[in-house]
């Protein structure tokens, strides 16, 4: 048995703690709580891990001491290690000190999802299974189909019907099944969970839910890391389901279990659209049931009435010390022309609602201007063009100097 194996135990269930093997199984049987995997941890050395991980391949498998698998697998499509950007211009807009943007753009699919793919495709391959899916509001899309053809997988993705249609064009591309259902995607994903009943296929956010989500560690591993081995002060991340705000926490917490950091925990800020807010609504009444909602937001990678993990969320919000907030369509794109104008970075829609949920953060005094603050970025802003139309003007000209002087000089052009 390898030293990787021993420290992968069991997937247990976050309500009960009953353990269960390492399998496609999403469930307990017992409480009906969602399952994650257990790892034993104790045998790390940090030194030696340290080392090992700067080492390692310039992708999520440096970090595979803490991914659920007896050794790196072998995939085809690398995704992780992306830019990590001190944002001078936009803190100085904000009036903070210093503002970081982790830019998740940047990987294969461009979005963060490449991330949890990359470790579900693997775990399904892992487990003997030829054919992969997913329910998606676009990204997750993009990815399952292009890691899938990467591995030479069948796959079938299943999206709203009106998603945008850049992110149709960027799932299609790729050779999969694609199936836009009629409803929104919390119908979407009901019927992934009804046909992982009756089909032998790895649904990445249905049966193998918990290997998928250990993806999203890795984004809170490269933060620490690409800071210098310490933590930020202050992490603002988008909420969907909730899962990718509470799985960066997740690794920052193995991280300082084992010694690879030291210092106080960040405080964790979650973003959401008004028009799809439930967690950020319970927050805001301190409640800690959040009640299913039905999304009407240009944010549709937000886009999740029922948020899986949405009490976890709002326990590790309070906790922390940060909370969860709700902006609008409108300042999410003025968020995007924000973020845009200050770091070069082009964000979709998700990407805005955190931009603009750290600026509500920075003007009402949330946030104590010599922090050291984290914008986690999810995507790239060529996946929904729609939201910046009609934002900006172009100007027109006839090909003369004469033409162009009397746009931008206000000299009369020559007849």
């Amino acid at each position: 048995m390898s030293e990787v194996r021993s420290r992968v135990e069991s997937l247990r269930c976050k309500e009960c703690g009953e353990s269960y093997p390492l399998e496609a199984r999403f469930v307990c049987e017992r409480c009906f709580g969602p399952l994650e995997v257990a790892y034993d941890l104790s045998g790390l050395d940090p030194a030696e891990t340290r080392r090992k991980i700067q080492a390692g391949p310039q992708s999520i498998w440096r970090y595979a001491d803490f991914l659920p698998f007896a050794r790196p697998p072998q995939t085809a499509l690398p995704a992780g290690m992306t830019p990590l950007l001190r944002a001078d211009r936009l803190a100085e807009r904000l009036g903070l000190r210093e503002v970081w943007v982790k830019n998740d753009a940047a990987n294969p699919t461009h979005s963060f999802k490449d991330r949890v793919v990359n470790v579900a495709v693997a775990k399904a391959r892992e487990l003997g299974y030829e054919v992969v899916a997913c329910a998606s509001t676009g990204n997750l899309a993009n990815s399952v189909a292009a890691h899938a053809a990467a591995a030479g997988l069948e796959s079938y993705v299943f999206v709203p019907a009106d998603l945008e249609e850049q992110k149709i064009l960027a799932t299609g591309v790729y050779g999969t099944n694609l199936v836009a259902v009629r409803g929104s995607y919390d119908d979407v994903n009901r019927l992934c969970t009804e046909l992982s009943a009756d089909h032998e296929w790895a649904f990445v956010n249905v049966n193998v839910r918990p290997y998928y989500a250990e993806g999203s560690k890795t984004l809170g591993y490269e933060i620490a890391e690409q800071l210098g081995w310490e933590l930020p002060d202050r992490i603002v991340v988008p909420i969907a389901s909730g899962s990718l705000f509470t799985k960066i926490a997740r690794g920052l917490e193995e991280w300082l279990e084992v010694g690879l950091v030291k210092g106080d925990f960040p405080a964790f800020n979650g973003a959401q659209a008004e028009g799809c807010s439930p967690v950020a609504d319970a927050h805001a009444e301190n409640k800690s049931v959040v009640r299913p909602v039905r999304p009407d937001t240009i944010a549709k990678s937000l886009a999740i009435g029922d948020p899986a993990d949405g009490p976890y969320a709002l326990d590790l919000a309070r906790r922390t010390g940060g909370g969860i907030d709700a902006v609008t369509d409108d300042e999410i794109r003025d968020g995007i022309r924000l973020l845009a104008e200050t770091t070069g970075i082009f964000t979709e829609t998700a990407g805005g609602v955190t931009t603009a949920a750290l600026r509500k953060l920075a003007e009402c005094g949330e946030i104590d201007p010599s922090e050291r603050t984290v914008l986690v970025i999810t995507g790239e802003g060529l996946k929904t063009l729609d939201a910046v139309r009609g934002s900006f003007e172009t100007h027109e000209i006839e090909p003369t100097a004469t033409s162009f002087a009397a746009e931008f000089e206000g000299e009369p052009a020559l007849a």
